[in-house]
């Protein structure tokens, strides 16, 4: 089951209060849906909410659910691909401002610089579907100019958005060659692989004969338009309130 609260994306603007409670009311939702396992497949949701979910939630209401994050998989697989140790963080706002990135990263690998950046605008124009649109290319420029200003040695940039992955080709234009660009989907595919693997409790309770379903808080082209982008082909959405 896939869950998109459409109607109050983007995330990363708003307060981490508010990015906690919409979070929250996520979970519960596919919780209520039967989901034994939730990913949280949101850098912001997962920098802001995702240790009080877990915390919180989940030992109150929900002792016998698993929710994961997509940062701590994407910290835990940086230096693979880095050699001088200096990386970068294209974020929204509130992924940066949390500064869950460096913390994760530096736990992990202490010698390792992290530079982050904010790109405040990429994901409402992804949203509002201007992936060809000039102005895109620009905002992109401008992001990966100012990151790479900060550090003169770095080889390696983490785009630290799920959106981020669908102009991934804009990225490369605009980073030198030399770069690394990270993007997170085959990363928290193969982590949540391993995990089922190393918790058969939960994976033995899956059933793979279901049918995918796509739950949205807002119905609309824009929205399916976007899940198309997703996705890769058309599906059918079911408009649910949270």
């Amino acid at each position: 089951m896939y869950l998109g609260d459409n109607a109050r994306t983007p995330y990363g603007g708003h307060s981490h209060e508010t990015i906690y409670k919409f979070t929250r009311q996520g979970i519960k939702k596919l919780f209520d849906e039967g989901a034994r396992l939730v990913i949280v497949a949101c850098n912001t949701a997962s920098s802001v909410a995702l240790r009080r979910i877990q915390q919180e939630l989940l030992p109150e209401k929900f002792p016998d659910r698993r929710v994961l994050g997509i940062i701590i998989p994407t910290a835990e697989e940086i230096v693979l691909h880095t050699t001088t140790r200096e990386i970068g963080i294209l974020a929204t706002e509130a992924t940066v401002h949390s500064f869950t990135y460096p913390k994760e990263i530096t736990k992990i690998y202490p010698g390792i610089k992290v530079y982050q950046q904010a790109c405040p605008l990429l994901v409402p124009i992804i949203e509002a579907g201007e992936l060809k649109w000039e102005g895109l290319s620009l905002a992109v420029k401008k992001y990966s100019d100012a990151l790479l200003s900060l550090g003169s040695s770095m080889d390696t940039v983490v785009l630290g958005c799920t959106h981020y992955a669908l102009i991934e080709d804009l990225f490369r234009k605009q980073l030198p060659s030399g770069i690394n660009i990270v993007s997170q989907g085959t990363i928290i595919a193969d982590k949540l692989s391993d995990y089922l693997f190393r918790h058969p409790e939960i994976e033995i309770t899956l059933n793979r004969k279901e049918k995918r379903i796509f739950f949205s808080t807002e119905d609309s082209w824009r929205v399916r338009n976007l899940f198309e982008l997703f996705y890769g082909k058309k599906v059918d959405i079911k408009k649910v309130a949270l």
